[in-house]
């Protein structure tokens, strides 16, 4: 004689059809997602703040895209999906609006300013900008289609230098990595990446950075997937808070 199933099944078979039901697993608690395409400079304050916007809002989770400001624009007009874009320039954030993708009107929430890198040993033989010129000295720029690479290229008009690099890096981390590993003698890069290095390398301000100062815009995109959750990311990275964490990492207030 067959047997009628008991509590524990008939609970068990209850729980497997719910979730069945529901699309989802036990246990599974994120039910939206905010993709984040950010410039590369922002990597260790947006996955601070990342964190942050998660613990604030269960059930949401935030992933970031990060890379060359101009590359991420690029992809978007593309078609890439994503429901955020932070820019290391205002001129990146153009090429999307300009194209019809950003919700609203970009709001600035950082500014940043460039610093030579040197190793942090004391060996280098760089102690200023003028220093970059010469021909012995190997140097790694951004390029300057991209939003470093735009503020070393005014930087070193403002100071009437001719500097030829021995590398053209797509982003700022690279840029710094090429001095990490030795290639280079001096990087020019953003102070909070110098700062991001933790010790691995020493920063040599200048004057000329004050005339090449990058505002950072971030803007809910049109088409964003999460639309809600993407107007309260970008209401978040313009808060006080996110604002003093910016401030710790370097950067300076609009």
């Amino acid at each position: 004689m067959r047997r009628s199933p008991g509590p524990r099944r008939l609970c068990a078979l209850f729980l497997l059809l719910s979730a069945v039901l529901t699309g989802c697993s036990p246990g599974d608690e994120a039910s939206e997602t905010v993709t984040v395409f950010a410039a590369a400079s922002l990597t260790e304050t947006f996955t601070r703040l990342g964190g942050e916007f998660e613990d604030g809002n269960p059930g949401v989770e935030v992933r970031f895209n990060f890379g060359s400001s101009a590359t991420l624009a690029q992809q978007l007009v593309q078609g890439a999906p994503a429901d955020v874009f932070a820019s290391a320039s205002q001129a990146t954030m153009r090429t999307a609006t300009d194209a019809s993708l950003a919700a609203g009107k970009p709001a600035v929430f950082a500014r940043n300013r460039l610093e030579i890198a040197v190793p942090a040993n004391g060996s280098s033989k760089v102690s200023g900008l003028a220093d970059l010129a010469d021909p012995d000295v190997k140097v790694a720029l951004c390029a300057e289609q991209v939003p470093c690479g735009a503020a070393a290229a005014e930087a070193l008009a403002a100071a009437g230098l001719d500097v030829t690099p021995v590398t053209l890096e797509q982003d700022v981390k690279a840029t710094l990595t090429k001095l990490t590993l030795g290639e280079v003698d001096a990087a020019l890069v953003y102070r909070t990446d110098i700062r991001a290095a933790g010790g691995r390398v020493r920063g040599i301000a200048f004057p000329e950075a004050g005339q090449a100062v990058n505002d950072y815009p971030i803007v809910a995109l049109e088409k964003a997937p999460s639309p809600g959750a993407a107007s309260e990311f970008v209401a978040f990275v313009l808060s006080q808070r996110a604002r003093d964490v910016f401030t710790e990492a370097g950067f300076e207030a609009p």
